[in-house]
């Protein structure tokens, strides 16, 4: 019998390889945590699965929610290939940006053949990078968010002051939903910090 599943890409030996730079997105653990000595720190995949959830909760009818969810699951497949870089490691923005397009570049048009769903997938992380969109501005929002929530659980489990991730993050949310999240957690760190 002949299989007519309909593939995005003709070439599987170049599928695999994608599939494989997902797969290093499960293992590469999050630098900042690593950096902080962090007993068992989230994987760069662990991080974007919990913004995608969050964006499901998006209760804003002007946003496109599915976007938001999509944008969540594509916003740091380049780390797959370059690594989750920080503002620690002496990299310029310019220069990480230049590898994070290098990178989503192969992904997109070698390993996925510049098909019709690779060009969503970089549509989709350009539109991020780019910030400007409500969809982006508010999935930028849920990655700040989902990294101090981050934060706030590790400074329960493994009893580390992590006020940076914090400070760093304050005053730069803009969605009212995020933001009401921001200070309910802020709340909850107030209320566990003073019961120490």
């Amino acid at each position: 019998m002949e299989n007519n599943i309909n593939t995005p890409v003709g070439n599987f030996t170049k599928l695999l390889e994608f599939f494989h730079i997902i797969e290093k997105l499960k293992k590469t653990k999050r630098t900042g945590w690593v950096i902080k000595n962090i007993e068992n720190p989230e994987s760069i995949s662990d991080h974007m699965h919990r913004m995608s959830i969050l964006a499901l909760l998006s209760n804003d009818d002007n946003l496109d929610k599915n976007k938001c969810v999509k944008m969540t699951v594509v916003h740091d497949l380049a780390e797959g290939i370059v690594g989750d870089i920080t503002p620690f490691e002496g990299i310029t923005k310019q220069e990480k940006n230049r590898r994070e397009m290098e990178a989503m570049q192969y992904i997109c048009k070698e390993l996925l053949e510049d098909s019709l769903q690779s060009r969503e997938i970089f549509s989709l992380w350009q539109e991020y990078e780019n910030g400007e969109t409500m969809e982006a501005k508010f999935v930028k929002d849920l990655d700040k968010f989902e990294m101090i929530l981050q934060a706030f659980e590790y400074e329960k489990s493994d009893k580390k002051d992590l006020t940076e991730f914090f400070e760093n993050t304050r005053g730069k949310f803009n969605h009212p939903l995020v933001k009401s999240w921001v200070e309910e957690l802020y709340l909850q760190r107030q209320n566990m910090n003073s019961n120490k």
